[in-house]
Order: C-alpha cells, then sequence, then structure tokens
C-alpha cells in the first residue's frame, strides 16, 4: 500500500495534470484528440475567472492521479451540482484506494456546498471503472445519451439560420 495525499492543484502542477490528461487519452483511445498544454489549461484553472478545479493525489511528492470537475445546475433541483470532467489514477498506482479517495473526496464536496448532485461520465465499454463506481454507490444512467457539437460542426451549429419547422401546430396566444 502506498501513502499518498490529496490537495488541491497548484500552477506548478500543471505540466503533471497536462501528462494525466495525455495517459487518460491515449486509454480511452483518442489520443488524436489531445490540444491540451499547461498553457492552454491555465487560465481556466488559474487565471482571473476559473471555471474549472482539480484535486490531484501525489505520492513521494509525484503527481499520479487527478479529478478535474466544474460546477453545473440542474433546473430540476433548482441547485447547482458537481460534474467530474475526468478522474486518472496512473496504472502503476491503481488498486490503491486513491481513486475511491477522489470519488470521496468530491462527493464531500459537494455535499459541503449543498449541491443537489455529483455525477460524471463512462464510456460504456470501459467495464472495470463502470463496477469501481456501481460498488462506490453510483446509477449507470441507460436512458441517457450525451450529445456533443465540436469543432467545425460547431461553428456550422452556430451559424445555422433560424427559421421555422414546418408544422401545422400553432402556439396559443
Amino acid at each position: 500500500m502506498i501513502h499518498f495525499n490529496l490537495r488541491p492543484a497548484q500552477p506548478r502542477d500543471l505540466p503533471a495534470i497536462v501528462g494525466l490528461i495525455t495517459e487518460l487519452a491515449e486509454f480511452e483511445h483518442l489520443a488524436h484528440l489531445v490540444q491540451v498544454t499547461p498553457e492552454t489549461l491555465s487560465p481556466h484553472l488559474f487565471g482571473e475567472r476559473p471555471v474549472v478545479e482539480s484535486v490531484v493525489a501525489e505520492t513521494d511528492g509525484r503527481v499520479v492521479g487527478f479529478a478535474l470537475f466544474f460546477t453545473n445546475f440542474s433546473t430540476f433541483l433548482a441547485k447547482p451540482g458537481l460534474y467530474l470532467e475526468d478522474l486518472y489514477v496512473q496504472p502503476a498506482c491503481r488498486g490503491q484506494g486513491i481513486g475511491k479517495a477522489l470519488l470521496s473526496h468530491l462527493g464531500a464536496l459537494a455535499s459541503a456546498r449543498n449541491y443537489g448532485r455529483f455525477e460524471w461520465s463512462v464510456l460504456d465499454w470501459n467495464e472495470n471503472a463502470i463496477r469501481f463506481y456501481e460498488k462506490m454507490g453510483a446509477t449507470v444512467m441507460p436512458d441517457w445519451r450525451i450529445c456533443r457539437v465540436t469543432g467545425a460542426a460547431l461553428q456550422a451549429f452556430a451559424a445555422m439560420p433560424i427559421q421555422p419547422e414546418p408544422s401545422s401546430r400553432v402556439c396559443p396566444p
């Protein structure tokens, strides 16, 4: 069993976090999509108006895992929520309780902030992660799918002319 500690990320952690993001992308077979650098991530974590937060897991002065998260909002609950964008622990350090500690830490943070929920996505083929999350008490939502528009498609999406759909319905006055 290794000894580790969790702490909020600091600017000096940016190269390590970017390295872990790259490792995660390789694991998920998505390395071709990675554009992040310490310089592009820095303003979002540590700039004038940060939009994400991160907690790192450290052992012997080395960052071996991280969680990157942000606030979202539930209109049904009328409360903010915590959304986990990425969770990653280096393979050599898995099975030591680091992933569980990161998730528990974020759950406690969401609770302390009086958020209505804590949620994240998992790839459907990642059976180990699914079992791990379910064992911790998470519910994998089978009825929900992520919708995404990015890159050139996002530019085209934004430029679409707004035209009414043909319909026989009439909005009430």
